[in-house]
């Protein structure tokens, strides 16, 4: 009896996606090919491996740091802890950084780092220890610094290993003015800016209120509305899943519907209390034991609920082939690196959902440390010179209505009307003007291109279109 053919394995190597999605989208980009190969390929990859001490131990770590592109400088890019981090993995990263930075108009060009690590694994003290330990590796191979190469938080790192590794570089350049933008996502004493936390998960939501702004493109995914009353499932409960439902929650009036985390899901149709379960997960570290939901083992299971919106933020390869067929919500907002196969999108597409890229969706995080970096930059704080003018101005203005009204406005709207715009106001309206922009742009071109049917070849399109003019205007490929 002949034996029934088996599948084919899918790819779940993110480099080989990442470079198979420029592939796509190269074709339809009209630049020589040997322009096309530089854009592609990655210009640097360091690997490092070093000691640190613990007590009377010694443990070796191993941790990377690629540069994808030069075309504009410093390089940006996060530096993630975690034991599943490889070589490949940074190199894609570092791809999607250069691309992401282009689509939003941030002159950056892309780079990501990685260690090898479990953060739980270590204590406070012997984090410090190691991160000062790779920064410094870094530092030597001049892969560290304000004009060359600027990293972030990503996932398992956050403000206080930026400082730690500010301050390690300071160490090294002692008095050189710029040093503090060194990195971006410090804490707000070093240096950092108001909405740093929050922009990744805010740009996301930036998004999705323009994409419900925009009829046509809600009738092709079966949808309808504004961002009230919708069902939003999430997948990851950290940074960037945590504000995306709190600012969805809080500010659109959209119910939550579902949240997964490492330890499970939670799923309430009703709608989560979304600050309970971050106050439950701040006390146990997990979404388990939630009471305002039920519960289930499986992390992924918050992928399949009955909704209308899937926010993956969580980490690569997280929607398949395997999975995609029981995918039920209309638009899959991709807030993560990579949590969507081609396979998979490919069966989403057919069954008429709406995948958002993550090289669109995930650039806020970016494009407001481009706003710490130039702060840094400038040692100019956002709002300081403008908010009280501001103020006085609108106070004049509203004060010229009151009299010319013979009435005056109730105090509390007089107060919002007159309060003069600082640091975070001004953040949040480069944020949403930025992914407005971008929207555009990459809407622009699926709309009018030939051949372009989904937002992921639109988005790439518009990176590689704008990276090779950069290349060109140099002279590299006259």
């Amino acid at each position: 009896m002949a034996r029934k053919p088996t599948k084919a394995a899918e790819d779940l190597n993110l480099n080989n996606i990442v470079a198979a999605q420029f592939e796509k989208a190269a074709a339809r980009v009209d630049l020589p090919c040997g322009l096309l190969n530089q854009i592609k390929v990655c210009n640097n990859v360091l690997m490092v491996q070093f000691p640190v001490k613990f007590g009377g131990r010694y443990e070796m770590f191993t941790g990377w740091r690629a540069e994808h592109s030069h075309h504009r400088k410093p390089l940006k890019g996060g530096i993630r802890y975690s034991r599943m981090v490889n070589q490949d993995e940074v190199m894609a990263l570092a791809a999607l950084m250069t691309y992401k930075c282009a689509i939003v108009n941030v002159p950056f060009g892309g780079s990501k780092g990685g260690l090898q690590l479990r953060t739980r694994n270590y204590s406070a003290e012997q984090l410090e220890k190691i991160t000062r330990r790779f920064a410094a590796e870094l530092i030597r191979k001049n892969f560290l610094g304000p004009g060359i190469n600027v990293p972030a938080p990503d996932y398992g790192t956050g403000e206080r290993e930026m400082a730690w590794i500010a301050d390690t570089y300071d160490a090294f350049h002692p008095g050189e003015l710029d040093n503090m933008a060194c990195v971006t996502g410090k804490p707000l004493s070093q240096g950092g800016i108001r909405g740093r936390t929050e922009a990744t998960g805010r740009g996301v939501v930036y998004a999705l209120r323009e994409l419900f702004r925009r009829p046509k493109e809600l009738r092709r995914c079966g949808l309808a509305g504004g961002l009230e009353g919708q069902r939003v499932a999430i997948q990851g409960f950290g940074n960037v899943g945590y504000h995306v439902a709190n600012i969805l929650h809080g500010e659109d009036g959209a119910k939550i519907v579902a949240v997964g985390e490492w330890d499970g899901t939670v799923y309430n149709p009703a709608g989560i209390d979304i600050p309970a379960l971050q106050r439950h997960k701040s006390k146990k570290g997990g979404v388990r034991g939630f009471r305002g939901a039920q519960f289930r083992r499986e992390p992924r299971a918050c992928l399949e609920v009955p909704c209308d919106l899937v926010v993956p933020a969580a980490l690569e390869n997280q929607i398949t082939r395997e999975n995609a067929d029981r995918i039920q919500g209309r638009v899959i907002a991709e807030a993560a690196n990579g949590p969507t196969t081609p396979a998979a999108e490919a069966m989403l597409s057919r069954k008429g959902a709406l995948v958002m890229p993550d090289i669109f969706m995930n650039a806020g995080g970016v494009t407001v440390s481009y706003f710490e970096w130039t702060k840094n930059i400038s040692h100019m704080r956002y709002g300081r010179l403008e908010k009280r003018l501001d103020h006085a101005k609108s106070s004049n203005l509203v004060g010229a209505i009151e009299a010319l009204v013979s009435d005056k406005f109730p105090q509390a709207q007089r107060e919002a009307l007159v309060r003069g715009s600082d640091e975070r106001d001004l953040v949040n309206s480069g944020l949403e003007e930025t992914m407005i922009t971008a929207f555009d742009e990459i809407a622009e071109i699926r709309n009018r291109r030939r051949g372009v049917t989904d937002l992921r070849t639109a988005a790439y399109i518009s990176a590689i279109e704008k990276i090779g003019q950069s290349y060109l205007e140099l002279g590299i490929f006259p």
